[in-house]
């Protein structure tokens, strides 16, 4: 059995997100050796707070280290591919963050989105991907995609039930609503390599494509991606000042709302709504329809806990939902959320894959299917067509 020796680097809110996946995670030994990021502050919170034995700023201490085996990429999506590859080409096993990549312009260019031809986006980041894929493949290392909603506890038991059943699925329906998002940054292209469809939509998108790739095994069957048509819009930019002042999303030239409908070989459909522009906090729902039945997945909110709070006193620290502004009144809280949305079901599972040498369940192949809807639906919305393969 491979010895499982982590790596992270990144210290935002995904840090947090993987350090309570990475505790539940069970039956294996992982050492969580070395937390790298930008200031040694903040590295020095996610050591203390999550067991690393070291914190740093330089990512080649991660590289250079034999004992390490294992790099987890939570940085900003531009450095995902150029981590990863220098990462397999040292022998590591790669987690890569959600999004895989994106296009974010030349060094200091502004206003990304409104100049720059979405088709050269969609080639571009093509291009990238076949860099990464080539590497991957030299390496002989694993790459595992950490789309935490295709091991979120209702997508799994969903899945569970289609492929024992051999359902045909015929439309799958999946709704990504939040308010604003946890980086400033968000409304720049050249930050994000997108709007909401990259930063929200890409969630639901993943997990239905791989619901689809899992029926598809199932009855033995070769079902691919036939066509895209999507439209993306500002819906915010009507607001006045005042009007604005309860939304937490400030796009610059990027969508705060988009639309995707995806069509597979064999006629089915599926369509992901998404918006950083909704109040009422997180919502991430995924509606299946089969031959045979019909199933909706709520990963957030979900019914385990309301509590009502007539004040806020003593709950400063306590996480309580996501992107609520407030915990005052009837409110839906988090319970297990780590567990709910995948964070330590995706961590359990490429844990075992290392350990017991086996293939990822969410690796490259889904993360490239993933990036050619997202950046084929620009492409549709800005040209006002069906995107074909």
């Amino acid at each position: 059995m491979e010895k499982i020796v982590i790596g992270m680097v990144g210290c935002g809110y995904a840090a947090f997100l993987h350090g309570n996946g990475f505790e539940k995670v069970c039956g294996l030994p992982i050492r969580l050796k070395t937390i790298c990021g930008t200031t040694l502050s903040k590295a020095e919170a996610v050591r203390d707070r999550y067991g690393f034995e070291k914190a740093c700023t330089d990512f080649d201490e991660l590289i250079n280290d034999p004992e390490i085996n294992v790099i987890d990429i939570l940085t900003p999506t531009n450095l995902h591919i150029p981590m990863a590859i220098k990462a397999l080409k040292a022998g590591k096993h790669v987690i890569c963050e959600k999004p895989l990549t994106g296009y974010f312009g030349e060094p200091g260019q502004e206003n990304v989105g409104k100049t720059v031809p979405k088709s050269v986006m969609y080639e571009k980041v093509l291009q990238e991907m076949e860099e990464l894929k080539k590497v991957i493949e030299e390496s002989k290392k694993k790459f595992f995609y950490a789309e935490n909603f295709v091991f979120a506890t209702p997508v799994q038991r969903a899945a569970e039930i289609l492929t024992n059943k051999k359902s045909k699925i015929t439309f799958m329906r999946g709704d990504e609503f939040i308010i604003g998002s946890s980086s400033p940054l968000a409304g720049k292209w050249n930050k994000f390599g997108g709007g909401t469809m990259m930063r929200n939509a890409t969630h639901i998108i993943t997990a239905m494509l791989w619901l689809k790739k899992k029926e598809a095994e199932a009855r033995g069957e070769n079902i691919t991606i036939k066509s895209i048509v999507a439209d993306c819009g500002f819906i915010t930019e009507c607001l006045t000042e005042e009007e604005h002042k309860y939304v937490k999303s400030h796009p610059e030239d990027v969508e705060d709302l988009a639309s995707v409908m995806i069509t597979f070989s064999d006629g089915t459909k599926c369509l992901a709504t998404s918006s950083d522009s909704i109040l009422g906090g997180s919502k991430n729902e995924i509606e299946i329809f089969t031959n045979d039945s019909s199933m909706r997945c709520h990963l957030t909110q979900n019914d385990l806990l309301d509590a009502y709070m007539a004040d806020e006193k003593g709950l400063e620290n306590v996480y309580y939902a996501e992107l609520l502004p407030s915990k005052l009144g009837w409110n839906k809280v988090f319970v297990s959320d780590e567990i709910i949305r995948g964070y330590t079901g995706e961590l359990q599972s490429f844990a075992e894959s290392i350990a017991h040498d086996k293939e990822p369940e969410s690796g490259f192949d889904l993360a490239y299917e993933t990036m050619k809807v997202l950046y084929s639906a620009y492409v549709s919305a800005e040209e006002g067509r069906r995107v074909t393969f």
